[in-house]
């Protein structure tokens, strides 16, 4: 007879369960509602622990984390003030996709319903921005609830996983054997719907790709490009999904989303084929679906996601393709049909996007971010990892960098400020041996620069450039377009950035000119540890393709 399990406590059979999965780190604000987990990872060397300064970062760091490894990014929060602090993660995760798992401490089983002390409803609370969220109220259930949430948060389309875990559950004593663990779910292509494809690639004219999303990985990275590169198909990237294939392809066109290259713009719209493999079509990427339109009458859509809820969702696709991204990819990639006619316009595009990425500089502006953004790249390593939060400041991280590869962009899709610093923590952590470079602006930077810490504590080695223009500045660009000369609510009154690295231990110069960034830049990089370069700029540049003056120009009439 099997030996029976011994007596464990809730938090002991809790963590052996993310141990038993394949979990090795944790992001966390301690709260007495979870000592029981707390004692049980004293005793587990094999998960670490990073302490973070606000549930923001933890929600943001182990959504990057997530992102990065392609496994369930695990954070631990106490109930009440702690959990509501950690929703911007969460929602990051759902509309990213990125597979993700947050336990949150809970009162006691007994108490609930009375609105006992930071007492919420976390799977009402939750619901609507996870894909599953839930309480456990009994301790010998705990491996069936790990193991699932470890399935959900993976397969199809990853996801956000919220589970509640009252504390007094948390310090009940049960036997209950472990679940071994949980193998990923896998959809293979069908080879008939590929040959259909391949059919359409034959009466198309002009065919684009638009790739990046839900369960990409290198793998299908590396298909991908070649599959795409050997026929000679323009490859668009999803919003913020630049790493989706290397920039270096001979056939990436560029990213769509806000402030794409106009000739992009228009090559989507003439195309007779699209596929879009792995991307949604959400509004950000579609530029509120006026790019491709819901019907996109005469056009050809093939849609592949690993999620089949997410084919017909919102777009009528042709071709339908429910498949794992990179099985889908090698499979394209290993098809051979001597028939297929290679296409001419996947040069022509990238040519195009050669030239749109490449800055030029700016007559009668003092600190010129597009010249700041090439000195970073030509003397940055091509697998820097580059995290960005929200803000206009993106956009020239966005145009003007080229990403190496999968995965070596952290950028939120769902567009939520304060996003970048955590993510390269998480990333400074993940992968040691790389670079990670973060560019934040003021009002972003502000919303969690305080894991500038957590950075310190663990000894991460990263490049912070704080893009400081005195505003919110994407806000400022509207208000100009809409009401302009009329501002309100967008100027800011910023703390010396670069004196407030230091207090945290970093490296710090502040850089007012353009000629002034490289040489700064290159004494960063002489450091190891944390360095913040404070990049002030004028308001007047308020994005990388126009100015206040040419807008207020423009609504003038």
């Amino acid at each position: 007879m099997p030996d029976s399990p011994p007596l464990r406590t809730g938090g002991r059979i809790l963590v052996d369960q993310l141990r038993i999965q394949g979990c090795d780190r944790i992001f966390t604000v301690p709260g007495e509602s979870f000592l029981a987990v707390l004692d049980a990872l004293h005793d587990t060397p094999e998960i670490d622990r990073v302490v973070c300064r606000q549930e923001g970062g933890v929600s943001y760091m182990a959504e990057a984390d997530g992102k990065l490894t392609g496994r369930p990014g695990v954070a631990f929060v106490t109930r009440g003030p702690g959990a509501t602090n950690a929703t911007p993660g969460v929602h990051v995760a759902f509309q990213d996709s990125t597979p993700m798992i947050l336990f949150v401490g809970d009162l006691d089983r007994r108490d609930k319903d009375r609105e006992g002390f930071q007492e919420i409803d976390f799977p009402v609370f939750f619901g609507p921005i996870a894909k599953w969220a839930a309480r456990i109220d009994d301790a010998a259930r705990i491996p069936e609830y790990v193991a699932r949430a470890w399935r959900v948060a993976t397969a199809g389309r990853p996801g956000p996983v919220v589970l509640a875990l009252p504390e007094d559950m948390l310090r009940d004593e049960v036997a209950v054997p472990d679940r071994p663990p949980v193998p990923p779910v896998a959809e293979s292509p069908d080879p008939s719907a590929v040959a259909a494809l391949i059919e359409l690639m034959k009466d198309a004219a002009a065919p684009v790709a638009i790739v990046g999303g839900a369960d990409w990985g290198p793998a299908a990275a590396h298909h991908f490009a070649n599959f795409a590169a050997r026929n000679g198909i323009p490859v668009a990237a999803a919003f913020r999904r630049q790493d989706a294939v290397p920039n270096s392809c001979r056939v990436y066109a560029g990213n769509t989303g806000y402030g794409p290259n106009p000739k992009l713009t228009a090559r989507i719209k003439a195309a007779d084929l699209l596929l879009v493999v792995g991307a949604r079509l959400g509004e950000s990427t579609t530029d509120g679906y006026t790019l491709v339109t819901p019907d996109h009458p005469g056009q050809t859509l093939v849609h592949v996601h690993p999620d089949p809820n997410e084919l017909g969702r919102v777009y009528h696709a042709d071709l339908p393709i429910c498949a794992d991204m990179g099985e889908f990819a090698q499979m394209l990639d290993t098809w051979m049909d001597p028939d297929l006619v290679r296409f001419g316009a996947g040069e022509e595009a990238h040519a195009e996007w050669l030239e749109w990425s490449e800055p030029q500089a700016r007559e009668g502006v003092a600190m010129d971010l597009g010249v700041a953004m090439r000195a970073l790249r030509e003397q940055l390593p091509a697998d820097t990892i580059v995290c960005n939060g929200a803000g206009n400041f993106s956009g020239w991280v966005h145009r003007y960098w080229r990403y190496a590869g999968c995965p070596s962009q952290l950028a939120p899709t769902s567009g939520s400020m304060g996003y970048g610093l955590p993510a390269a923590v998480a990333a400074a952590l993940r992968f040691r041996d790389r670079q990670v470079l973060c560019v934040a602006g003021d009002g972003d930077f502000l919303m969690n620069g305080q894991e500038l810490a957590t950075a310190a504590q663990y000894g991460a080695d990263l490049l912070v450039i704080v893009v400081d223009n005195g505003s919110y500045g994407t806000i400022r660009m509207h208000q100009e377009r809409d009401y302009p000369e009329r501002l309100s609510a967008t100027d800011l009154t910023n703390p010396d950035f670069a004196a407030l690295g230091r207090a945290y231990g970093a490296w710090a110069e502040t850089v007012e000119r353009t000629e002034a960034f490289a040489p700064a830049f290159t004494r960063a990089q002489e450091r190891r540890g944390i360095r913040l370069l404070h990049v002030k700029t004028d308001v007047e540049v308020i994005s990388n393709q126009t100015t206040i003056s040419a807008l207020r120009a423009k609504a003038r009439g």
